[in-house]
């Protein structure tokens, strides 16, 4: 027969310092707290402690999760330790691109339901473009160093003048 009164254990180690709390440090405790885990927080406080911890196991990362005393790894390898699923960080996602223009569309219908007193004029189509080229702005604002260096990706114009420039330059 089964004890079940045996608690579920594992250990927790994780950057906690003034300055950063990891996000997936903080991912792993929910995860082990919902599955009913009796959790051992080791906060790791400073980034010398943090380097001083993962030169000892071995990782390259914190967190890392023991379960009765057997490393299981990050919190991506937590989640497989459970069989849930792992987002694919090669995998193509449309939902930005969806929130983004769904945005637009909820912001462009309530001006317009504010401004007329309809839902569907040309105006709701105009704010719509208008809603979401000042979205896209912000967005490219967010990292402009990264913007400036994947927009002769996909510029047509821009590429083909900085081939033109090229060949004019190597014609020389």
């Amino acid at each position: 027969m089964l004890d079940q009164t045996r608690t579920k254990s594992a250990a927790l180690y994780r950057m906690v310092t003034p300055e950063h709390i990891c996000p997936f440090g903080l991912k792993s405790l929910d995860l082990l707290e919902r599955l009913g885990f009796e959790i051992e927080d080791h906060q790791l406080k400073s980034r010398a402690e943090t380097d001083a911890f993962m030169a000892h196991e071995g990782v390259d990362t914190t967190p890392q999760t023991f379960i009765e005393g057997n490393r299981v790894g990050g919190y991506d390898d937590l989640r497989r330790y459970f069989h849930e699923p792992v987002a694919d960080p090669a995998a193509t996602s449309y939902q930005p691109v969806i929130a983004v223009f769904a945005t637009a569309l909820a912001m462009a219908l309530a001006a317009t339901w504010v401004a007329s007193g309809t839902l569907a004029t040309l105006r709701t189509a105009e704010w719509f473009v208008a809603f979401s080229m000042c979205i896209l702005a912000i967005l490219k604002l967010r990292d402009l160093e990264t913007f400036s260096n994947m927009f002769l990706g996909y510029d047509l114009l821009a590429q083909r003048y900085c081939d033109m420039r090229t060949s004019t330059r190597l014609a020389r």
